[in-house]
């Protein structure tokens, strides 16, 4: 169990370690570490999903360790409440960026091993907080430098908790 505290409240996630080994244990590695500690929501779109873990307050990327291989075809769907991985588009370049699916998104799932069906892989899921990921929907966003949906009012990961 991992509790990301925020400046709008806690989020409890659960990891699937059995689909998604790869991609929990990086998680939980960056965790661990604290890397998440001090970064932001720096992607917040109403009705499609919020996204952190790479960036510090004023959009100051953080250097992350290398990408992983995508475990998307693991079976998990980008559901309500799920965790996945971030990534360009290149399938397997993941590394520190999560999203919370805020409504089911299944056209984020794993369809085949080609540039545009390989997904974003779901590792595991929010169990307590999703009313606190729900406020940051609530939040006005606009345009940072290169970046879209950026919230005005920073949303901060301010400790994370490994159980």
């Amino acid at each position: 169990m991992i509790t990301f505290k925020t400046n709008l409240g806690d989020i409890k996630i659960e990891l699937d370690f059995d689909k998604a080994p790869i991609t929990a244990k990086n998680f939980q590695q960056y965790a661990q570490d604290g890397f998440y500690n001090g970064t932001i929501f720096h992607r917040v779109i109403k009705g499609f999903m919020a996204q952190g873990g790479g960036f510090e307050p004023g959009m100051a990327e953080k250097d992350s360790r290398e990408p992983i291989q995508n475990e998307a075809s693991n079976g998990l769907s980008n559901k309500r409440g799920t965790l996945a991985m971030a990534r360009t588009q290149d399938p397997h370049s993941a590394s520190a960026q999560f999203f919370i699916n805020l409504v089911d998104n299944d056209f984020l799932d794993f369809k085949n091993e080609s540039v545009q069906g390989w997904g974003y892989c779901v590792f595991g899921e929010v169990t307590e907080g999703m009313d606190v990921v729900d406020k940051m929907t609530l939040v006005d966003t606009g345009r940072m430098g290169f970046h879209d949906d950026v919230p005005k009012d920073e949303i901060i990961i301010q400790e994370t908790i490994v159980e």
